[in-house]
C-alpha cells in the first residue's frame, strides 16, 4: 500500500510539474499576444492621430483660401460698384442728349 501511495504522489508532483510548465507556455503566448495588441492599438491610434492632424490642416487651408477668395470678390465687388454710378451717367448723358431720328 505504501508503494502505491509514493506511486500517486510521484504521478501527482509530475503532473503538478508538467501542468505548471504548460501553464507558463500558454501564460507566455497569452503576453505575446496581448503585446502583438498593443502594439496594434498603438498604431492605429497613431495613424488616427496623424489623419486628425492631416484634417485640421486641410480645413485650416481651405478656410483661409475661402478668406482670401472673398476678400478678393468683396474688392471686385466694390469696384464695380464705385465705377457704376459713372458709367450709368454716360449712358443716360447719351440718351438724353441724343436727337430723334424721326423728325
Amino acid at each position: 500500500m505504501s508503494i502505491i501511495g509514493i506511486v500517486l504522489g510521484v504521478i501527482a508532483i509530475g503532473l503538478f510539474i508538467w501542468l505548471r510548465k504548460e501553464q507558463q507556455i500558454d501564460n507566455s503566448l497569452h503576453e505575446a499576444e496581448l503585446n502583438h495588441t498593443h502594439q496594434g492599438m498603438n498604431a492605429l491610434m497613431n495613424d488616427f492621430n496623424n489623419y486628425q492632424v492631416e484634417t485640421d490642416r486641410k480645413i485650416a487651408e481651405l478656410e483661409k483660401q475661402l478668406k482670401i477668395n472673398n476678400t478678393s470678390t468683396n474688392k471686385a465687388i466694390e469696384q464695380i460698384h464705385k465705377g457704376l454710378p459713372g458709367k450709368i451717367r454716360g449712358v443716360i448723358g447719351h440718351i438724353e442728349f441724343a436727337r430723334p431720328l424721326d423728325k
